[in-house]
């Protein structure tokens, strides 16, 4: 991670002009359904969906996503991200979860391996090499907060979604505690959100607070298809 860089402020920048982006080929709602995948307000109607690729609030700062407004898992994901939500009502019944990324089809993968224009070394910190694949490829890996039922508001988690540095980092949680960078709310929003997941069997990415997978990659490609 590059300490300190806050991606909505500063580099990687997106190269103009781009590719056609991977939603101008077919709506990836269809794609999704076709792929069995299942929409999460369905089965979870009091979760929030927010998809920051659906924008331009994002660190490539494309909209990737085109007019996807719902959030996609595997069937066995809804179910355990169901599990965790019961438990986030017994921690706080005021809370919701809000999702920010969900299943994230291999070809939105590469478009945005490919505009973004840094160093190729530095972009395994950024993004996972669409020649390996990541979870969110195979929909299997969520970014998620927390968010206030009544007004929809999200919690201060300490950083904003897509920050890279160490503020972000689950692991550095202590030193920036101990450096006054995280405050102890901060600090205790993230463990409200770290308990609901991990209950249901979510595994925290050391580097961001945001990103749960549900399994391994290995896992992943043993289980499912990737979404193309």
């Amino acid at each position: 991670m590059l300490a300190g860089c806050s991606v909505h402020d500063s580099e990687p920048k997106s190269a103009v002009p781009a590719p056609p982006l991977p939603h101008s080929q077919a709506p990836l709602a269809a794609r999704m359904k076709t792929a069995g995948l299942v929409n999460v307000q369905e089965h979870i109607p009091d979760i929030l969906v927010e998809l920051k690729y659906s924008t331009t609030d994002n660190f490539v700062k494309t909209d990737v996503y085109g007019d996807l407004d719902s959030a996609y898992l595997q069937p066995d994901v809804v179910n355990m991200l169901e599990k965790a939500y019961t438990h986030l009502q017994t921690l706080d019944s005021s809370l919701t979860f809000i999702v920010y990324d969900a299943t994230r089809p291999l070809s939105v993968q590469q478009y945005m391996w490919d505009i973004l224009q840094i160093p190729i070394e530095e972009k395994g910190k950024y993004l996972s090499n669409p020649d390996k694949g990541s979870i969110h490829n195979y929909g299997a890996a969520i970014d998620i907060s927390l968010a206030v039922k009544t007004t929809g508001k999200a919690l201060d988690m300490g950083t904003t979604y897509d920050f890279f540095g160490p503020e972000a980092e689950p692991i550095q949680e202590a030193i920036m505690l101990a450096n006054g960078k995280l405050t102890q709310q901060q600090h205790q929003n993230r463990l409200t959100l770290r308990k609901a997941m991990e209950s249901a069997g979510f595994r925290q990415l050391p580097t961001e607070w945001w990103h749960y997978n549900a399994c391994s990659r290995e896992e992943a490609k043993k289980r499912y298809d990737v979404v193309e």
